[in-house]
């Protein structure tokens, strides 16, 4: 039997890596590991995987990080409006998506 696993975060929700100490933007989940075979040590692949937004004034990146390493940050301010139009499309409903540019 498959076990299903639901995600502890959604997309746009500010999250804090527990080993790296990075604080970011969740813009994308993986059901589970997608990247190569054998990449991730430790790590079980069988969870949630989060591409976060790590972004800062010299640019940022994309990190992709699992469910277990990770944990809701709610000391951080959430993203101003114009911060939110730098960094998405933004549609009626309020659904966010990433914009595509490759970011410095």
């Amino acid at each position: 039997m498959t076990q299903v696993h639901t995600a502890r975060f959604g997309l746009g929700q500010i999250v804090r890596h527990r080993d790296h100490a990075f604080h970011g933007l969740v813009m994308d989940v993986d059901a589970q590991y997608a990247g190569p075979a054998d990449e991730t040590g430790a790590i079980s692949a069988d969870q949630p995987f989060y591409s976060i937004l790590v972004a800062n004034a010299a640019g940022g990146l994309i990190a992709y990080a699992a469910e277990e390493a990770l944990e809701a940050s709610p000391d951080v301010d959430q993203l101003s409006p114009d911060d939110e139009r730098q960094w998405f499309t933004i549609d009626a409903q309020g659904r966010h998506a990433p914009r595509s540019y490759t970011l410095q």
